[in-house]
């Protein structure tokens, strides 16, 4: 999937975008391309590079709701590692696991949702991990926080001078 990063218009990364959503954004005028990768996108009749990096033209205040709850982000806040063996097998290999299990009330929410490889997430079932004798690396908590962008994303070069940790 090729992506387009957005930045807002003080160039601070926002978020990643298709880069179909970028090509929208362009000819509808509320962003500007600052990179563009090598592709060409054709229209009927248009045609207009393939944008890596967008700023959007006006300011735009970000929300202060916190991190939306998805598995994507509990993926991301748990670095991509099962929180039980420390592995790391990739998205299709990782399963959300409730620390308490949903048949003892465990709920599905920040706190209760752990990242787990599908071998330990068997291994544990519907027991806590103290029943199923197994330690978490860390506990399970609500990130204040989430990056636009993370290390485990495919970065494109034209994105590092952006990121601070892209950088060096």
């Amino acid at each position: 999937m090729v992506a387009t990063l957005l930045l807002n218009s003080s160039y601070e990364p926002m978020k990643v975008i298709p880069w179909q959503r970028a090509i929208t954004l362009l000819v509808l005028g509320k962003v500007e391309l600052v990179e563009a990768y090598d592709q060409v996108v054709r229209g009927l009749s248009l045609s207009l590079q393939m944008p890596s990096v967008v700023r959007l033209r006006r300011y735009a205040r970000g929300r202060r709701k916190g991190v939306k709850f998805s598995r994507m982000n509990v993926y991301r806040r748990d670095e991509f590692k099962c929180q039980y063996c420390g592995s790391q097998p990739g998205p299709s290999g990782l399963t959300f696991d409730h620390v308490t299990p949903r048949c003892q009330g465990g709920r599905t929410e920040w706190t209760n949702i752990v990242t787990a490889c599908i071998p330990c997430n068997a291994a544990k079932a519907d027991r806590t991990p103290e029943q199923a004798k197994m330690t978490l690396a860390k506990p399970a908590a609500r990130p204040a926080y989430m990056p636009a962008v993370s290390p485990a994303d495919a970065l494109h070069d034209s994105w590092r001078s952006y990121l601070v940790w892209g950088t060096a």
